[in-house]
């Protein structure tokens, strides 16, 4: 398969506070990438720098082939960051047509697109509200909804289902399966809930700006002799 997204020896510190310690992996495409771990853990911070928000003190980053940061290479990913970008005072149908104007979309294409994204995450009938008046989920769902709009080759999810409930979220991880089956779209997502996980193809355990582990979900029981996720978070810590 082929390579969606290297990084290479990438290291990065705030201060003194160092976040991320010499981060190798590779991420092929078509697939579901899990990077699992608690709050502080790094994730977000490593995400950031994969969408070319951020730079690494040391290492490189390379998405598509290309070296990031990389302005044109956005066209091709979809972000959905932790913190919900939004304009509060546009309605949901607003947000909506502002962020899919800053992509190669046709009118036709882009009211495709709306209605897609919208129905996903079961906005259409809400998106005449203004943003302000949006509940945490459904700002989270709104934000999911501009990250699919321009039919990106790589979605990266930054805790993409927080505060949603839990049929909504079975229906979305339902899409982002068939995104990467159907359409072999490559998928990052961060997430501090351990079921979760078990619905990545391979799974990174980063604590403490390192990862701990990494392997697909089968492999990662069989290494520690469990069937909780839980159980094997634990182990790699205690292995560390």
């Amino acid at each position: 398969m082929s390579v969606s997204i290297a990084i290479d020896n990438v290291s990065k510190s705030f201060g003194k506070k160092v976040v991320l310690n010499e981060i190798d992996l590779t991420i092929e495409k078509g697939q579901i990438y899990g990077f699992i771990g608690p709050s502080g853990a790094g994730k977000t911070t490593l995400v950031k720098m994969i969408v070319g928000m951020d730079t690494p003190d040391s290492g490189t980053i390379h998405v598509l082939n290309e070296k990031m940061p990389n302005l044109e290479l956005l066209q091709d990913i979809g972000y959905m960051a932790q913190s919900d970008a939004l304009y509060s005072e546009l309605t949901g149908i607003e947000n909506l047509k502002f962020f899919a104007s800053l992509y190669k979309l046709n009118k036709q294409e882009m009211k495709q697109r709306i209605s897609y994204a919208a129905d996903l995450v079961n906005l259409s009938n809400e998106l005449n509200k203004k943003v302000a008046a949006y509940s945490g989920g459904m700002k989270r769902r709104l934000s999911l909804a501009i990250a699919l709009i321009h039919n990106p080759k790589i979605l990266i999810l930054d805790e993409p289902t927080v505060g949603i409930d839990p049929e909504l979220r079975l229906n979305i991880w339902n899409e982002l399966l068939r995104l990467k089956n159907e359409d072999g779209k490559t998928i990052i997502v961060t997430t501090h809930v351990m079921d979760e996980a078990e619905r990545c193809d391979y799974i990174a355990m980063v604590r403490d700006g390192c990862i701990l582990t990494s392997g697909t979900p089968k492999e990662l029981k069989a290494m520690y002799k469990t069937d909780s996720f839980d159980e094997v978070f634990l182990g790699a810590g205690r292995k560390k």
